[in-house]
């Protein structure tokens, strides 16, 4: 008779609840991402989400710091850590004009895009069975955008190419676990989207009252927060156990967008994300079935 480990249940249990957390968070910055675009500029809004991010970084690593940013590969860092800026800022400004649960939706469709760019980038070998999973992921995309129907904003397609571009970096993430530490990973992507920020933010900058800055405290708290829990997450379970919880935004998303913003998806939204859902999940099971194939 088969037994289940006690720890190991609760360790995932407990992998499975920071990804919930990390989930929440992520779209709970979207959320005052929103609302701060009604009066502050984009630069202004992308500034706060990496300058208080830093702060978080510096405050849990104090003297650490300067040994957590040696880098073995210090041009892939940058660049690596300039997608994501260029990914996060695509998307902040897509949330401007649609709902929060539409423009996650779209995005969503980012692990879809890691497994078709796994085979040019880093030459994984990808079946076909998890290309019919990518072909149906792309379809629940194509769903939801509705392309030439002159029905959808044409911001969605922000979201669509933000995706895309954090596929990039997310395969450049996996190529530096070979090289650098996970926490330097981790200290470069907010001290170079606040580098960033900083060159263009005085032109557009806007003096924000008490609540502005207790917003964008918030939003680069909630940022900051969100990447620790997705580490701890990872660091208490499986990937095979907390990776398809990533999907809860979905539905935090559409709380959130309801509750704040009034705003609910169509059914051409919902389809199109469902369907985009489980193509993720079946070619998340492939590769769990790839890597326990390999280990056997």
């Amino acid at each position: 008779m088969m037994t289940t480990n006690p720890s190991s249940t609760e360790s995932g249990l407990r992998g499975i609840l920071w990804m919930l957390l990390a989930t929440l968070l992520w779209v709970g910055s979207d959320t005052f991402v929103k609302y701060l675009s009604n009066t502050y500029s984009m630069p202004q809004i992308l500034w706060a989400r990496y300058a208080f991010h830093v702060v978080l970084v510096v405050v849990f690593l104090g003297r650490r710091l300067p040994n957590a940013m040696r880098t073995r590969r210090p041009g892939l860092q940058l660049a690596r850590s300039g997608l994501t800026l260029v990914s996060t800022a695509m998307f902040f400004y897509a949330l401007r004009f649609i709902p929060i649960a539409d423009a996650n939706a779209v995005f969503i469709v980012n692990p879809i895009f890691v497994t078709a760019l796994a085979v040019p980038l880093l030459g994984e070998v990808v079946g076909w069975r998890r290309w019919l999973g990518v072909g149906a992921g792309l379809i629940g995309a194509l769903i939801i955008v509705r392309p030439g129907s002159g029905v959808m904003h044409w911001a969605i397609s922000l979201t669509l190419i933000a995706a895309s571009i954090n596929a990039v970096y997310q395969i450049a993430t996996r190529f530096l676990s070979r090289f650098d530490r996970a926490v330097t990973t981790v200290v470069y992507t907010p001290l170079v989207g606040f580098v960033g920020t900083c060159v263009a933010v005085p032109f557009f900058w806007r003096q924000p009252d008490l609540q502005g800055w207790l917003m964008m405290g918030a939003l680069g708290a909630c940022s900051g927060a969100a990447h620790s829990a997705l580490v701890k997450a990872y660091e208490a379970a499986s990937a095979a156990t907390v990776t398809p919880f990533g999907y809860a935004s979905l539905i935090w998303a559409v709380l959130f967008g309801y509750i704040v913003f009034g705003d609910l998806p169509d059914l051409w939204t919902v389809a199109g994300a469902t369907l985009i859902t489980l193509s993720g999940l079946y070619i998340f099971h492939r590769e769990r079935d790839r890597i326990k194939a390999c280990e056997c």
